[in-house]
């Protein structure tokens, strides 16, 4: 059972890309579900955020669950396999592990050090297993992902520079426009986002934050926790008439604010300029706003271009989180390569149970006439030779196992002891030597 990642993010795919591939949150659980049913895998989870949307499974061959994960992906965001396969990177096996630990670390974010990230990649693991379809493998994967997380979070302190997307959106804003004190804004959304947005605006000094939401009741409860106001979505129109930044995060599959709309409002403004920062995705905002006369527009993606001053610290808390990466990838390595042993080990315990019985019968029947107590000596003494006789391989295949070599001690031993080993099993011992032999070869041409 080989753990894989197939994705894409910021770094290899635009916005536009990333939002067709992107899953409302209320259709995760189906689309877990049918990602299950494909060739090959044993457990899923889907990770999708604004920056990123990866899939990592437990897969029983690599080649055929990778295959799997883009055809889902091409069906999913309706392009030809061609249009989406470019966009994609795909782990397996331990760089697939690494891959997730510094992703719940903030090592992979836009935003080095970013404090969403881990909650979100909890909250998929979470999905995953309330939808029944992870495994042991994956289980074992995420919940040491999630550990490695909390980890450096507490051991470098790399969460203690503010580096969230919203707070560079809110960055951006006063990049744009000056100091905040003053200014009228309006956060569309009512979901986290917003909220860690709302927090950001009210922390630099922003004196009137409204908040709307097609739920009205949650930009209510939103607006509340910062003295702000909740305004009605049917009334937005009338509120971009007197907002100076627009900062929207709603998890709207389609856009909400469209060209023919803000034309209409910059007639009522007399031209006054207005801003709008677009972090979600999908994104919320038409691109075509941006050209309109007056209106300044970012996406999420223009946030990449915001001078963070904590920058420095962040990457000496991000050089102490790889060491305690690799750490953890070592406790992980050992534990994933003992699971190809133990069918080997389980089939030398049964081999040796098989003779010991078989000599035991023998040597009794000839023996004959034997108390209880005579008897008991003799089998006590043939476990113990038994035992004796095979702690040492069983003790020395374990530790090997967490080597390179390990698959090689294993079949050798198979073929000394003449080991009865189902198919399957060797059939994995040979991939993740294949697969071993893979990473050996990216490290040795890195080097």
């Amino acid at each position: 059972m080989f753990p894989v990642t197939v994705g894409l993010n910021h770094r290899t795919a635009p916005v536009e890309i990333r939002e067709k591939v992107s899953f409302p949150h209320y259709k995760i659980e189906n689309a877990l579900l049918e990602l299950k049913s494909y060739p090959a895998l044993e457990g899923v989870v889907i990770i999708n955020t604004c920056n990123r949307l990866e899939i990592y499974a437990a897969t029983t061959d690599v080649e055929i669950g990778i295959n799997s994960i883009k055809k889902f992906l091409a069906h999913h965001a309706q392009l030809e396999e061609h249009e989406i396969f470019q966009y994609l990177y795909v782990h397996t096996l331990y760089e697939a592990v690494r891959h997730l630990f510094r992703v719940v670390a903030g090592l992979d974010s836009m935003i080095l050090g970013e404090t969403q990230i881990l909650g979100q990649v909890a909250h998929a693991y979470e999905k995953a297993v309330n939808a029944g379809v992870t495994n042991k493998v994956i289980n074992v994967f995420f919940q040491n992902a999630l550990t490695v997380g909390k980890r450096v979070r507490a051991e470098t302190q790399i969460d203690q520079h503010p580096t969230s997307i919203s707070y560079i959106a809110v960055e951006l804003a006063k990049q744009a426009l000056g100091e905040l004190e003053g200014r009228s804004i309006l956060i569309l959304g009512a979901g986290e986002m917003s909220a860690l947005t709302a927090k950001h605006l009210v922390a630099n000094g922003a004196s009137t934050v409204m908040v709307s939401n097609r739920s009205h009741a949650r930009a209510q409860t939103l607006a509340a926790k910062f003295n702000g106001i909740a305004v009605q979505f049917e009334k937005l129109g009338e509120c971009l008439q007197e907002v100076d930044i627009v900062i929207s995060a709603t998890a709207a599959a389609n856009f909400v604010v469209l060209p023919e709309q803000i034309q209409e409002v910059m007639k009522q403004r007399n031209r006054r300029p207005l801003l709008l920062v677009d972090i979600a995705v999908p994104r919320d905002i038409h691109p075509n706003v941006g050209s309109i006369p007056g209106v300044t527009l970012y996406d999420i993606d223009d946030l990449r271009g915001v001078i963070d001053a904590h920058q420095n610290a962040r990457e000496i808390a991000g050089q102490k989180a790889e060491l305690i990466i690799e750490e953890e990838m070592g406790q992980f390595m050992k534990w994933h390569n003992s699971l190809f042993v133990i069918p080997t080990i389980v089939a030398l315990q049964h081999r040796g149970e098989e003779i010991k019985n078989e000599q035991l019968e023998h040597a009794l029947n000839k023996l004959g006439g034997l108390t209880a107590k005579q008897e008991k000596v003799v089998r006590s003494m043939a476990n113990g030779i038994v035992n004796q006789l095979l702690h040492t391989p069983i003790t020395n295949l374990k530790e090997v196992a967490t080597t390179r070599h390990g698959h090689l001690y294993t079949e050798i031993l198979q073929n000394l002891f003449n080991l009865d080993v189902d198919e399957e099993s060797m059939r994995s011992l040979r991939n993740v030597a294949q697969s071993l032999g893979q990473v050996k070869t990216k490290e040795g041409t890195a080097k």
